[in-house]
Protein backbone atom coordinates (compact mmCIF):
# COMPACT_ATOMS: atom_id res chain seq x y z
CA UNK A 1 0.00 0.00 0.00
CA UNK A 2 2.81 2.75 0.83
CA UNK A 3 4.51 1.79 -2.49
CA UNK A 4 1.18 2.36 -4.43
CA UNK A 5 0.77 5.66 -2.00
CA UNK A 6 4.74 6.75 -3.02
CA UNK A 7 3.92 6.29 -6.90
CA UNK A 8 0.47 7.46 -6.84
CA UNK A 9 3.15 10.62 -5.66
CA UNK A 10 5.70 10.54 -7.84
CA UNK A 11 3.47 10.83 -10.86
CA UNK A 12 1.41 13.90 -9.80
CA UNK A 13 2.80 16.84 -12.12
CA UNK A 14 2.65 20.72 -11.22
CA UNK A 15 1.71 22.43 -14.21
CA UNK A 16 2.97 25.54 -12.12
CA UNK A 17 6.79 26.18 -11.34
CA UNK A 18 7.90 25.63 -7.94
CA UNK A 19 10.90 25.26 -5.99
CA UNK A 20 11.45 23.58 -2.52
CA UNK A 21 14.86 24.33 -1.04
CA UNK A 22 15.16 21.57 1.83
CA UNK A 23 17.65 21.62 4.58
CA UNK A 24 18.68 17.80 4.89
CA UNK A 25 20.56 18.35 8.18
CA UNK A 26 24.56 17.52 9.17
CA UNK A 27 24.74 13.81 8.01
CA UNK A 28 22.65 11.65 10.04
CA UNK A 29 19.40 11.32 7.73
CA UNK A 30 17.62 10.72 10.56
CA UNK A 31 17.89 14.57 11.36
CA UNK A 32 15.82 15.45 8.18
CA UNK A 33 12.34 17.02 9.35
CA UNK A 34 9.30 14.97 8.63
CA UNK A 35 8.01 18.41 5.74
CA UNK A 36 11.83 17.71 4.47
CA UNK A 37 11.17 13.87 3.74
CA UNK A 38 7.58 14.80 2.41
CA UNK A 39 9.04 17.00 -0.48
CA UNK A 40 11.40 14.41 -0.96
CA UNK A 41 8.83 11.74 -1.44
CA UNK A 42 7.05 13.50 -3.91
CA UNK A 43 10.09 15.80 -5.99
CA UNK A 44 10.43 14.71 -9.54
CA UNK A 45 13.71 17.03 -9.54
CA UNK A 46 16.30 16.44 -7.18
CA UNK A 47 19.33 18.53 -7.20
CA UNK A 48 21.74 17.43 -4.19
CA UNK A 49 24.40 18.39 -2.39
CA UNK A 50 27.92 16.79 -1.26
CA UNK A 51 26.79 17.18 2.21
CA UNK A 52 23.64 15.86 2.44
CA UNK A 53 23.85 12.25 3.04
CA UNK A 54 22.59 10.22 -0.20
CA UNK A 55 20.92 7.75 2.32
CA UNK A 56 18.24 10.71 1.78
CA UNK A 57 17.53 9.66 -1.57
CA UNK A 58 16.12 6.62 -0.97
CA UNK A 59 12.80 8.22 -0.47
CA UNK A 60 13.19 10.11 -3.69
CA UNK A 61 10.74 8.62 -6.30
CA UNK A 62 12.80 6.73 -8.77
CA UNK A 63 11.59 7.85 -11.77
CA UNK A 64 12.77 11.31 -10.51
CA UNK A 65 15.52 12.91 -12.39
CA UNK A 66 18.77 13.17 -9.85
CA UNK A 67 21.16 16.21 -10.42
CA UNK A 68 24.38 16.04 -7.59
CA UNK A 69 25.79 19.17 -7.34
CA UNK A 70 27.97 18.95 -5.09
CA UNK A 71 30.95 21.36 -3.85
CA UNK A 72 34.09 20.85 -2.03
CA UNK A 73 36.77 22.43 -0.46
CA UNK A 74 39.90 23.29 -3.30
CA UNK A 75 37.22 23.94 -6.26
CA UNK A 76 36.07 20.47 -6.65
CA UNK A 77 32.83 21.56 -7.98
CA UNK A 78 30.51 19.31 -10.01
CA UNK A 79 28.51 22.16 -11.00
CA UNK A 80 29.14 26.64 -10.12
CA UNK A 81 26.53 28.64 -8.44
CA UNK A 82 25.45 30.13 -11.94
CA UNK A 83 24.85 26.82 -12.98
CA UNK A 84 23.18 25.22 -9.89
CA UNK A 85 20.96 28.48 -10.30
CA UNK A 86 20.28 27.99 -13.84
CA UNK A 87 19.09 24.30 -13.56
CA UNK A 88 16.97 24.47 -10.32
CA UNK A 89 14.66 27.80 -12.72
CA UNK A 90 14.88 25.56 -16.03
CA UNK A 91 13.51 22.83 -14.23
CA UNK A 92 11.00 24.45 -12.00
CA UNK A 93 9.88 26.55 -15.03
CA UNK A 94 9.41 22.50 -17.40
CA UNK A 95 6.53 22.38 -15.14
CA UNK A 96 7.88 19.98 -12.46
CA UNK A 97 8.42 19.93 -8.64
CA UNK A 98 12.03 20.54 -7.99
CA UNK A 99 13.79 20.05 -4.46
CA UNK A 100 16.93 21.21 -3.95
CA UNK A 101 19.07 19.21 -1.02
CA UNK A 102 21.48 21.04 0.65
CA UNK A 103 23.44 20.23 3.44
CA UNK A 104 22.80 21.45 7.25
CA UNK A 105 20.36 24.27 7.14
CA UNK A 106 19.91 26.65 3.76
CA UNK A 107 20.06 29.89 5.16
CA UNK A 108 23.35 29.51 7.56
CA UNK A 109 26.19 29.79 5.17
CA UNK A 110 24.84 27.69 2.87
CA UNK A 111 24.35 29.99 0.03
CA UNK A 112 20.31 28.92 -0.09
CA UNK A 113 19.80 32.81 0.35
CA UNK A 114 21.44 33.66 -3.22
CA UNK A 115 19.76 30.44 -4.70
CA UNK A 116 16.00 32.31 -3.30
CA UNK A 117 16.94 35.68 -4.64
CA UNK A 118 17.57 34.12 -8.35
CA UNK A 119 14.28 32.32 -8.35
CA UNK A 120 12.83 35.13 -7.53
CA UNK A 121 14.06 37.30 -9.81
CA UNK A 122 12.77 34.33 -12.29
CA UNK A 123 9.27 35.21 -10.85
CA UNK A 124 9.13 31.16 -9.58
CA UNK A 125 7.27 30.52 -6.12
CA UNK A 126 9.07 28.51 -3.48
CA UNK A 127 9.04 26.97 -0.35
CA UNK A 128 12.21 26.88 2.50
CA UNK A 129 11.84 24.48 4.58
CA UNK A 130 15.17 24.95 7.40
CA UNK A 131 17.32 22.24 8.50
CA UNK A 132 19.64 21.16 11.66
CA UNK A 133 22.61 23.05 11.20
CA UNK A 134 25.87 21.54 11.36
CA UNK A 135 27.04 24.00 14.40
CA UNK A 136 24.51 22.56 16.86
CA UNK A 137 24.88 19.18 15.50
CA UNK A 138 28.93 18.93 15.51
CA UNK A 139 28.77 20.14 19.25
CA UNK A 140 25.87 17.89 19.90
CA UNK A 141 26.98 14.50 18.73
CA UNK A 142 30.71 15.62 20.63
CA UNK A 143 29.18 15.87 23.70
CA UNK A 144 29.06 20.16 23.92
CA UNK A 145 26.13 21.45 24.62
CA UNK A 146 27.16 25.22 22.89
CA UNK A 147 25.19 27.19 25.52
CA UNK A 148 25.28 26.40 29.42
CA UNK A 149 23.82 28.28 32.64
CA UNK A 150 27.34 28.32 34.21
CA UNK A 151 29.52 28.71 31.14
CA UNK A 152 27.51 31.22 28.45
CA UNK A 153 24.86 32.44 27.21
CA UNK A 154 26.02 33.61 24.08
CA UNK A 155 26.75 32.19 20.96
CA UNK A 156 28.08 32.81 17.70
CA UNK A 157 28.33 31.23 14.44
CA UNK A 158 30.76 32.44 11.94
CA UNK A 159 32.26 31.65 8.61
CA UNK A 160 36.15 30.74 8.21
CA UNK A 161 35.98 31.20 5.01
CA UNK A 162 34.27 34.64 3.45
CA UNK A 163 33.86 35.74 0.13
CA UNK A 164 37.59 35.41 -1.70
CA UNK A 165 36.35 38.35 -4.15
CA UNK A 166 35.30 40.54 -0.71
CA UNK A 167 38.40 43.07 -0.11
CA UNK A 168 37.62 43.05 3.60
CA UNK A 169 36.27 41.05 6.34
CA UNK A 170 32.84 42.22 7.95
CA UNK A 171 33.85 39.87 10.95
CA UNK A 172 34.56 41.89 13.46
CA UNK A 173 37.23 39.44 15.84
CA UNK A 174 37.97 42.43 18.51
CA UNK A 175 34.24 42.14 19.52
CA UNK A 176 33.64 38.22 19.26
CA UNK A 177 36.84 37.45 20.68
CA UNK A 178 35.80 38.50 24.59
CA UNK A 179 32.24 39.10 23.67
CA UNK A 180 30.59 36.19 22.69
CA UNK A 181 31.01 33.11 24.90
CA UNK A 182 31.11 30.45 22.72
CA UNK A 183 32.11 30.95 18.54
CA UNK A 184 31.61 27.80 16.41
CA UNK A 185 33.31 28.32 13.12
CA UNK A 186 32.36 26.84 9.91
CA UNK A 187 34.48 26.06 6.65
CA UNK A 188 37.50 27.15 9.46
CA UNK A 189 40.26 24.58 9.04
CA UNK A 190 41.99 25.74 6.02
CA UNK A 191 42.27 29.34 7.94
CA UNK A 192 42.67 27.63 11.59
CA UNK A 193 45.70 29.45 12.91
CA UNK A 194 44.50 32.66 11.58
CA UNK A 195 41.58 32.60 13.10
CA UNK A 196 42.54 31.04 16.34
CA UNK A 197 45.77 33.87 16.17
CA UNK A 198 42.91 36.94 15.95
CA UNK A 199 40.84 35.45 18.44
CA UNK A 200 43.99 35.08 21.06
CA UNK A 201 44.89 38.73 19.79
CA UNK A 202 41.97 40.52 20.58
CA UNK A 203 41.92 39.13 24.18
CA UNK A 204 40.60 35.38 24.39
CA UNK A 205 42.87 33.13 27.08
CA UNK A 206 45.17 31.47 25.01
CA UNK A 207 44.26 28.52 26.96
CA UNK A 208 40.36 28.65 25.91
CA UNK A 209 39.69 25.23 25.28
CA UNK A 210 38.94 24.75 21.16
CA UNK A 211 36.62 21.11 19.72
CA UNK A 212 37.08 20.48 16.20
CA UNK A 213 34.39 18.04 14.80
CA UNK A 214 34.72 16.48 11.33
CA UNK A 215 31.85 14.77 9.61
CA UNK A 216 29.84 15.50 12.90
CA UNK A 217 26.71 13.04 13.31
CA UNK A 218 27.82 10.27 10.86
CA UNK A 219 29.71 6.71 11.63
CA UNK A 220 32.88 8.88 10.71
CA UNK A 221 32.74 11.85 13.33
CA UNK A 222 36.37 12.38 14.68
CA UNK A 223 36.74 14.58 17.53
CA UNK A 224 40.07 16.55 18.52
CA UNK A 225 40.30 18.74 21.44
CA UNK A 226 42.89 21.22 22.59
CA UNK A 227 42.75 25.16 23.36
CA UNK A 228 43.45 28.35 21.21
CA UNK A 229 47.45 28.19 21.04
CA UNK A 230 47.81 24.56 19.92
CA UNK A 231 44.69 23.49 18.52
CA UNK A 232 45.82 24.47 14.90
CA UNK A 233 49.02 22.04 15.39
CA UNK A 234 46.57 18.87 16.99
CA UNK A 235 44.40 19.11 13.67
CA UNK A 236 47.65 18.73 11.65
CA UNK A 237 49.30 16.53 13.77
CA UNK A 238 45.90 14.28 13.24
CA UNK A 239 44.98 14.86 9.49
CA UNK A 240 41.58 16.28 10.72
CA UNK A 241 40.36 17.79 6.81
CA UNK A 242 36.97 19.06 6.28
CA UNK A 243 34.29 18.92 6.48
CA UNK A 244 35.05 20.03 10.42
CA UNK A 245 33.46 22.64 12.48
CA UNK A 246 35.82 24.09 14.75
CA UNK A 247 33.52 24.87 18.57
CA UNK A 248 35.63 27.67 20.76
CA UNK A 249 34.73 27.96 24.36
CA UNK A 250 35.24 26.73 28.20
CA UNK A 251 31.65 24.52 27.56
CA UNK A 252 34.21 22.30 25.57
CA UNK A 253 35.13 21.08 29.15
CA UNK A 254 31.83 19.38 29.49
CA UNK A 255 32.62 16.91 26.62
CA UNK A 256 34.37 14.61 29.20
CA UNK A 257 30.90 14.34 30.89
CA UNK A 258 28.61 14.41 28.16
CA UNK A 259 30.57 12.76 25.48
CA UNK A 260 27.19 10.00 24.08
CA UNK A 261 27.66 9.64 20.47
CA UNK A 262 31.42 8.41 19.79
CA UNK A 263 31.01 5.95 23.22
CA UNK A 264 28.09 3.95 21.22
CA UNK A 265 29.39 0.65 21.18
CA UNK A 266 29.57 0.15 17.42
CA UNK A 267 30.41 3.66 16.43
CA UNK A 268 32.90 3.97 13.40
CA UNK A 269 31.61 0.09 12.31
CA UNK A 270 30.92 -0.43 9.30
CA UNK A 271 28.86 -3.35 8.35
CA UNK A 272 26.92 -4.71 4.88
CA UNK A 273 23.59 -5.73 5.59
CA UNK A 274 22.34 -8.31 3.05
CA UNK A 275 18.49 -8.68 3.60
CA UNK A 276 16.01 -7.70 1.08
CA UNK A 277 15.84 -3.48 0.32
CA UNK A 278 12.17 -4.26 2.30
CA UNK A 279 13.15 -6.27 5.35
CA UNK A 280 16.60 -4.61 6.37
CA UNK A 281 15.12 -1.79 8.26
CA UNK A 282 14.38 -3.59 11.29
CA UNK A 283 18.38 -4.90 11.27
CA UNK A 284 19.52 -1.39 9.90
CA UNK A 285 18.12 0.56 12.64
CA UNK A 286 19.25 -1.20 15.48
CA UNK A 287 22.50 -1.29 14.53
CA UNK A 288 22.20 2.18 13.81
CA UNK A 289 21.22 2.88 17.47
CA UNK A 290 24.80 1.37 18.27
CA UNK A 291 26.62 3.41 16.14
CA UNK A 292 27.32 1.49 13.02
CA UNK A 293 27.23 2.70 9.70
CA UNK A 294 25.31 0.13 7.44
CA UNK A 295 25.79 -0.15 3.63
CA UNK A 296 23.03 -1.70 2.70
CA UNK A 297 23.19 -4.37 0.17
CA UNK A 298 20.44 -5.97 -0.66
CA UNK A 299 21.51 -9.59 -2.38
CA UNK A 300 17.66 -11.04 -2.83
CA UNK A 301 15.00 -9.44 -4.18
CA UNK A 302 11.43 -11.44 -3.30
CA UNK A 303 9.09 -11.76 -6.39
CA UNK A 304 5.32 -13.77 -6.70
CA UNK A 305 5.68 -17.32 -8.55
CA UNK A 306 4.24 -17.54 -11.76
CA UNK A 307 1.65 -19.95 -11.25
CA UNK A 308 -0.20 -20.52 -7.67
CA UNK A 309 -2.34 -23.50 -8.75
CA UNK A 310 -0.81 -25.87 -6.10
CA UNK A 311 -1.57 -23.10 -3.20
CA UNK A 312 -4.91 -22.77 -4.81
CA UNK A 313 -6.03 -26.35 -5.09
CA UNK A 314 -5.04 -26.67 -1.56
CA UNK A 315 -7.12 -23.93 -0.32
CA UNK A 316 -10.26 -25.24 -2.04
CA UNK A 317 -9.51 -28.49 0.14
CA UNK A 318 -8.42 -26.47 3.08
CA UNK A 319 -10.83 -28.88 5.36
CA UNK A 320 -8.66 -31.90 4.59
CA UNK A 321 -5.60 -30.30 6.05
CA UNK A 322 -4.30 -30.61 9.54
CA UNK A 323 -1.64 -28.83 9.83
CA UNK A 324 -0.35 -25.33 7.92
CA UNK A 325 3.23 -24.85 8.40
CA UNK A 326 5.12 -21.45 7.83
CA UNK A 327 8.74 -21.26 7.87
CA UNK A 328 9.74 -17.40 7.06
CA UNK A 329 7.59 -14.04 7.13
CA UNK A 330 7.64 -14.14 3.13
CA UNK A 331 5.77 -17.04 2.99
CA UNK A 332 3.01 -15.59 5.53
CA UNK A 333 3.27 -12.09 3.56
CA UNK A 334 2.39 -13.86 -0.16
CA UNK A 335 0.36 -16.81 1.38
CA UNK A 336 -2.12 -14.29 2.84
CA UNK A 337 -1.57 -12.06 -0.19
CA UNK A 338 -2.44 -14.94 -2.40
CA UNK A 339 -5.09 -15.89 0.17
CA UNK A 340 -7.05 -12.18 0.06
CA UNK A 341 -6.57 -12.23 -3.94
CA UNK A 342 -8.99 -15.31 -4.25
CA UNK A 343 -11.87 -13.46 -2.01
CA UNK A 344 -11.02 -15.43 0.92
CA UNK A 345 -9.93 -14.31 4.66
CA UNK A 346 -8.57 -15.96 7.96
CA UNK A 347 -11.89 -17.75 8.61
CA UNK A 348 -11.42 -20.23 5.77
CA UNK A 349 -8.74 -21.57 7.91
CA UNK A 350 -10.75 -22.68 10.96
CA UNK A 351 -10.49 -26.01 10.11
CA UNK A 352 -6.00 -26.57 10.14
CA UNK A 353 -3.36 -26.02 12.98
CA UNK A 354 -0.86 -23.77 12.59
CA UNK A 355 2.49 -23.72 13.30
CA UNK A 356 5.30 -21.21 13.06
CA UNK A 357 9.55 -22.07 12.71
CA UNK A 358 9.95 -19.16 15.04
CA UNK A 359 8.94 -16.25 17.29
CA UNK A 360 9.63 -13.46 13.92
CA UNK A 361 7.39 -15.31 12.11
CA UNK A 362 4.74 -15.95 14.72
CA UNK A 363 4.40 -12.61 15.35
CA UNK A 364 3.73 -12.22 11.57
CA UNK A 365 0.40 -14.68 11.99
CA UNK A 366 -0.62 -12.66 15.27
CA UNK A 367 -0.77 -9.59 12.78
CA UNK A 368 -3.31 -11.71 10.82
CA UNK A 369 -5.13 -12.44 13.64
CA UNK A 370 -3.79 -16.09 13.58
CA UNK A 371 -2.65 -17.10 17.22
CA UNK A 372 0.26 -20.41 16.37
CA UNK A 373 -0.87 -23.56 17.99
CA UNK A 374 2.79 -24.66 17.81
CA UNK A 375 6.26 -22.79 18.27
CA UNK A 376 9.50 -25.15 18.11
CA UNK A 377 12.28 -24.51 20.77
CA UNK A 378 14.82 -24.69 18.21
CA UNK A 379 13.74 -21.79 15.46
CA UNK A 380 14.61 -23.79 12.36
CA UNK A 381 13.19 -26.29 9.68
CA UNK A 382 14.55 -29.61 11.79
CA UNK A 383 13.58 -28.19 15.47
CA UNK A 384 9.89 -27.55 13.31
CA UNK A 385 9.95 -31.27 12.36
CA UNK A 386 10.85 -32.87 15.64
CA UNK A 387 8.50 -31.42 17.36
CA UNK A 388 5.93 -32.23 14.91
CA UNK A 389 7.42 -35.87 14.60
CA UNK A 390 7.02 -36.45 18.77
CA UNK A 391 3.60 -35.41 18.36
CA UNK A 392 2.60 -37.60 15.75
CA UNK A 393 2.28 -36.92 11.90
CA UNK A 394 1.76 -40.01 10.60
CA UNK A 395 -1.39 -39.88 7.97
CA UNK A 396 -1.84 -36.11 8.49
CA UNK A 397 -1.90 -33.87 5.67
CA UNK A 398 0.40 -30.97 6.28
CA UNK A 399 0.49 -27.64 3.83
CA UNK A 400 3.95 -25.83 3.63
CA UNK A 401 3.79 -22.70 1.66
CA UNK A 402 7.50 -21.79 1.00
CA UNK A 403 9.68 -20.53 -1.58
CA UNK A 404 9.57 -21.92 -4.53
CA UNK A 405 13.27 -23.37 -3.84
CA UNK A 406 13.82 -24.20 -0.32
CA UNK A 407 15.28 -26.77 1.74
CA UNK A 408 14.10 -30.25 1.54
CA UNK A 409 14.74 -31.51 5.18
CA UNK A 410 11.27 -30.35 6.67
CA UNK A 411 9.06 -32.17 3.84
CA UNK A 412 11.67 -34.72 3.81
CA UNK A 413 11.00 -35.64 7.79
CA UNK A 414 7.90 -35.43 7.85
CA UNK A 415 7.69 -37.11 5.25
CA UNK A 416 9.00 -40.30 6.33
CA UNK A 417 7.52 -39.71 9.33
CA UNK A 418 4.13 -40.63 7.26
CA UNK A 419 3.03 -37.32 6.88
CA UNK A 420 1.16 -36.26 3.50
CA UNK A 421 2.66 -33.39 2.60
CA UNK A 422 1.96 -30.38 0.08
CA UNK A 423 4.49 -28.33 -0.81
CA UNK A 424 2.70 -24.60 -2.23
CA UNK A 425 5.59 -22.25 -3.93
CA UNK A 426 3.98 -19.09 -3.22
CA UNK A 427 6.76 -17.00 -3.49
CA UNK A 428 10.48 -17.00 -5.55
CA UNK A 429 14.25 -15.40 -4.23
CA UNK A 430 15.65 -13.96 -7.29
CA UNK A 431 18.97 -11.88 -7.87
CA UNK A 432 18.12 -7.96 -7.92
CA UNK A 433 18.86 -6.50 -10.94
CA UNK A 434 19.44 -3.17 -11.61
CA UNK A 435 21.66 -0.15 -12.73
CA UNK A 436 22.30 1.06 -9.31
CA UNK A 437 22.82 -2.38 -8.12
CA UNK A 438 25.74 -2.68 -10.52
CA UNK A 439 27.37 0.64 -8.53
CA UNK A 440 26.74 -0.86 -5.46
CA UNK A 441 28.34 -3.26 -5.88
CA UNK A 442 31.32 -1.88 -7.54
CA UNK A 443 31.30 0.47 -4.50
CA UNK A 444 30.94 -3.01 -1.96
CA UNK A 445 33.69 -4.38 -3.56
CA UNK A 446 35.85 -1.17 -3.43
CA UNK A 447 34.84 -1.70 0.35
CA UNK A 448 36.25 -5.31 0.20
CA UNK A 449 39.59 -4.29 -0.92
CA UNK A 450 40.15 -1.43 0.92
CA UNK A 451 39.75 -3.13 4.11
CA UNK A 452 36.88 -0.42 4.99
CA UNK A 453 33.76 -2.77 5.99
CA UNK A 454 34.10 -4.47 9.52
CA UNK A 455 31.37 -6.82 9.22
CA UNK A 456 28.90 -8.53 6.85
CA UNK A 457 25.69 -9.74 7.92
CA UNK A 458 23.60 -12.51 6.49
CA UNK A 459 20.40 -13.83 7.56
CA UNK A 460 19.57 -16.40 4.91
CA UNK A 461 21.52 -19.03 3.05
CA UNK A 462 20.24 -17.08 0.07
CA UNK A 463 21.62 -14.23 1.44
CA UNK A 464 24.92 -15.87 1.55
CA UNK A 465 24.68 -17.22 -2.18
CA UNK A 466 23.54 -14.09 -3.53
CA UNK A 467 25.99 -12.13 -2.22
CA UNK A 468 28.89 -14.57 -3.96
CA UNK A 469 27.17 -14.87 -6.97
CA UNK A 470 26.50 -10.88 -7.10
CA UNK A 471 30.33 -10.18 -6.01
CA UNK A 472 31.35 -12.07 -9.29
CA UNK A 473 33.87 -14.11 -6.95
CA UNK A 474 35.77 -15.95 -9.40
CA UNK A 475 37.12 -18.52 -6.72
CA UNK A 476 37.46 -19.50 -3.12
CA UNK A 477 41.21 -17.63 -3.35
CA UNK A 478 39.34 -14.14 -4.31
CA UNK A 479 36.55 -14.63 -1.91
CA UNK A 480 38.82 -15.10 0.55
CA UNK A 481 41.40 -12.37 -0.12
CA UNK A 482 37.91 -10.55 -0.19
CA UNK A 483 36.55 -11.02 3.28
CA UNK A 484 40.63 -11.32 4.98
CA UNK A 485 39.93 -9.20 7.99
CA UNK A 486 36.53 -8.70 7.62
CA UNK A 487 34.11 -10.77 10.10
CA UNK A 488 31.09 -12.59 9.28
CA UNK A 489 27.57 -12.29 11.16
CA UNK A 490 24.85 -15.01 10.46
CA UNK A 491 21.62 -15.62 12.03
CA UNK A 492 21.57 -18.88 12.69
CA UNK A 493 23.29 -22.36 12.40
CA UNK A 494 21.94 -23.44 8.44
CA UNK A 495 22.72 -19.99 7.28
CA UNK A 496 26.34 -20.24 9.39
CA UNK A 497 26.74 -23.38 7.81
CA UNK A 498 26.43 -22.02 4.02
CA UNK A 499 28.72 -19.57 4.60
CA UNK A 500 31.17 -22.03 5.86
CA UNK A 501 31.05 -24.02 2.35
CA UNK A 502 32.06 -21.10 0.62
CA UNK A 503 34.93 -21.29 3.11
CA UNK A 504 34.10 -18.11 5.26
CA UNK A 505 34.71 -18.09 9.37
CA UNK A 506 31.72 -17.48 11.05
CA UNK A 507 32.66 -15.26 13.65
CA UNK A 508 28.90 -14.23 15.10
CA UNK A 509 25.99 -16.75 15.62
CA UNK A 510 23.41 -15.86 17.82
CA UNK A 511 21.68 -18.81 20.40
CA UNK A 512 18.43 -17.55 19.10
CA UNK A 513 17.49 -16.81 15.43
CA UNK A 514 16.06 -13.68 15.64
CA UNK A 515 17.26 -10.21 14.43
CA UNK A 516 16.85 -8.60 18.38
CA UNK A 517 19.98 -11.86 19.57
CA UNK A 518 21.94 -10.94 16.42
CA UNK A 519 22.11 -7.67 16.52
CA UNK A 520 23.08 -8.20 20.70
CA UNK A 521 25.45 -10.71 19.54
CA UNK A 522 27.46 -8.19 17.20
CA UNK A 523 27.50 -5.75 19.54
CA UNK A 524 28.85 -8.32 22.27
CA UNK A 525 31.57 -9.04 19.36
CA UNK A 526 32.67 -5.46 19.06
CA UNK A 527 32.78 -4.79 22.44
CA UNK A 528 34.72 -7.75 23.52
CA UNK A 529 37.47 -6.72 20.91
CA UNK A 530 40.82 -5.25 21.85
CA UNK A 531 41.14 -1.26 21.55
CA UNK A 532 42.48 0.05 17.99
Amino acid sequence: MNSLLSQAKSKEKHSAPMVYLVGAGPGDPGLITVRGKQLLERAEVIIYDYLASKKLLKYVPKDAEFIYAGKRGGGKHTHTQAEINEMLIDRALSGRMVVRLKGGDPFIFGRGGEEIEEIVKAGIPFEVVPGVTSATAAATYAGIPITHREYTSTVAFVTGHEDPTKKDSNIAWDKLATGVGTIVVYMGIKNLESITEKVIKHGRDPQTPVAVVRWASTSEQRTVVGNLENIAEIVRKNNIKPPSLVIIGEVVNLRDTINWYEKRPLFSKRLVVTRTRDQASELVNMLENYGAECIEYPTISLEPVDSYEILDRALEDIETCNWILFTSINAVDYFFKRLFELGRDVRDLKGPKVAAVGRVTAEALAGRGIKADLLPEEFTGEGLAETLINDGVAGLNILIPRALKAREVLPQRLSGAGAEVTLAPVYQNVLPQSSAGEKLKDDLRQALEEKSVEMVTFTSSSTVKNFVTLLDISGPDELQKLMTDVAVAAIGPITAKTAESYGLTVDVQPAEYTIPSLVESIVGYFTSQPAG
